[in-house]
């Protein structure tokens, strides 16, 4: 029996903290909410490029990705129009100025360096599982693959 190709589709999310704050975005798009600086992958970019590019689009933020801290496999659809999808944790430290975007655009309404416990008065993207989970899981110390290790077996 022929097997069928299943659209995959990649997104990375960016743990970004800075003297004990994290940099979350008010998004335009699902709901409105705040969420990690996050997106898809697009045609050609790298994990951590995807990640780069993500955080200075929606946050305002230059960063230099340093740790893989998670990956996130789930599927979606169904019958024909089932996809699989990777979620990928990076870690990242800000690059230059700090200053979080403050004017809205295409890609989110604004920015905002918080605390772990101010995350929680926010109106967080889906209720807030993901953003809790994954900071959470940053903040307890959880095992680290620094970035330079996830190209390790590139052609």
């Amino acid at each position: 029996m022929a097997r069928r190709a299943v659209a995959a589709h990649f997104f990375v999310l960016v743990v970004v903290e800075h003297r004990g704050r994290y940099l979350l975005v008010h998004e335009c798009k699902h709901g409105q909410g705040w969420y990690l600086p996050a997106g898809g992958v697009e045609p050609g970019e790298t994990l951590v490029e995807a990640a780069e590019r993500e955080t200075l689009e929606e946050a305002g933020v230059r960063v230099r990705p340093t740790a893989l801290v998670a990956i996130d496999h789930g599927w979606g659809g169904s019958g024909a129009d089932q996809y699989t999808r990777f979620r990928y944790v990076l870690t990242a430290d800000p690059v230059g100025s700090v200053e979080a975007k403050r004017v809205a655009d295409e890609h989110s309404l604004e920015a905002r360096w918080v605390t772990r416990a101010e995350v929680d008065a926010l109106e967080l993207r889906g209720g807030g599982d993901d953003v809790r989970r994954v900071l959470d899981l940053v903040a307890s110390g959880a095992p680290l693959l620094p970035i330079d290790r996830y190209t390790l077996l590139d052609d």
